[in-house]
């Protein structure tokens, strides 16, 4: 990737999420508009913005590169489970579900498609969605199981098949196979609200972030989980990828989406089931702050 383009993306995110910091500061986006934005971005944004970039000529190559992306993204599912499953057990129990939980289940899915799309174009956040089918699945069987009992296959079957992102890439992967051609202004439409996708994620993360005072937010567990998420995760992927001689574009997709930081459903399962909701919150913004470097910095490995 090219530094002048690397470097004006991490301007402008930086500059985005430092928007969303002063919006909640100021009292002009309240507690509730984030609950909001997180549903206008899951439920419509972030759909249109998936259809949309599989609005590409389709080839043999395409194919390759999702049954590539989709192994690749499975075992890194398997690899997270394992660690989740050794690397706490010296934690106290509620600190240990959250960071079982934010090990398995990331950010990837709100923050990773805009980085995706950013550095690698549609064919980037293509792959991304892709990528993050396997995660989805471990979302809501494991990772739930880490904060109450496992739920039923019934359940977690529906989850993953009616989640507004698989639906898109339903709808989107259709499009691409059939080339059905779609009425101008529908297409036009489905650009540009899934244009918003990298704005509307990054205020948000400012103003969740505008919430935590800096001074209490770091101690040993949370240094040695952001290590693990933002670093080890993405590296041993990196290196992986390079002793199999990954494609570049599935490598950089696979390294980057591994490397997100904690996703907010981390605090907000914590708070529900009696998790250690302060520590997960806490876990979210020094993971969602020091992403801001680690991603470009692997940017420029990749």
């Amino acid at each position: 990737m090219e530094y002048s383009r690397l470097l004006n993306l991490q301007g402008m995110l930086f500059l985005l999420v430092a928007a969303g910091v002063v919006l909640r500061k100021k009292g002009i986006l309240p507690e509730g508009a984030k609950a909001i934005l997180t549903d206008l971005v899951i439920y419509l944004i972030l759909p249109c913005n998936i259809i949309n970039s599989f609005f590409i000529e389709f080839n043999l190559e395409i194919l390759k590169g999702f049954a590539v992306i989709l192994t690749i993204a499975s075992l890194i599912q398997f690899g997270c489970l394992m660690f989740a499953k050794v690397f706490y057990n010296r934690e106290s129990e509620s600190r240990k579900k959250v960071l079982q939980y934010g090990t398995v289940c990331s950010n990837a899915g709100f923050m990773g498609n805009p980085i995706a799309e950013g550095v690698y174009g549609a064919e980037g956040l293509m792959y991304a969605s892709i990528f993050l089918i396997p995660q989805r699945i471990v979302m809501w069987s494991a990772g739930v199981s880490y904060f109450t009992e496992s739920p039923d296959r019934k359940t977690v079957v529906k989850k993953v098949l009616t989640h507004p992102c698989i639906i898109a890439v339903y709808i989107g992967l259709f499009l691409m196979i059939t080339r059905l051609p779609l009425p101008a202004f529908l297409q036009n439409t489905i650009k540009s609200v899934g244009g918003c996708t990298t704005t509307v994620s990054m205020v948000l993360i400012g103003a969740i972030l505008a919430e935590v005072e800096p001074g209490s937010i770091l101690d040993w567990g949370i240094v040695k989980y952001a290590a693990i998420r933002l670093f080890l995760l993405p590296l041993l992927v990196y290196v992986s990828c390079r002793a199999f001689h990954v494609k570049p574009l599935l490598a950089g997709v696979s390294v980057l989406l591994t490397g997100m930081p904690a996703g907010s459903t981390t605090a907000i399962l914590a708070s529900k089931y009696d998790g250690d909701y302060i520590f997960a919150t806490k876990c979210v913004v020094v993971t969602t702050l020091l992403s801001l470097v680690t991603i470009p910095l692997w940017c420029m490995v990749l």
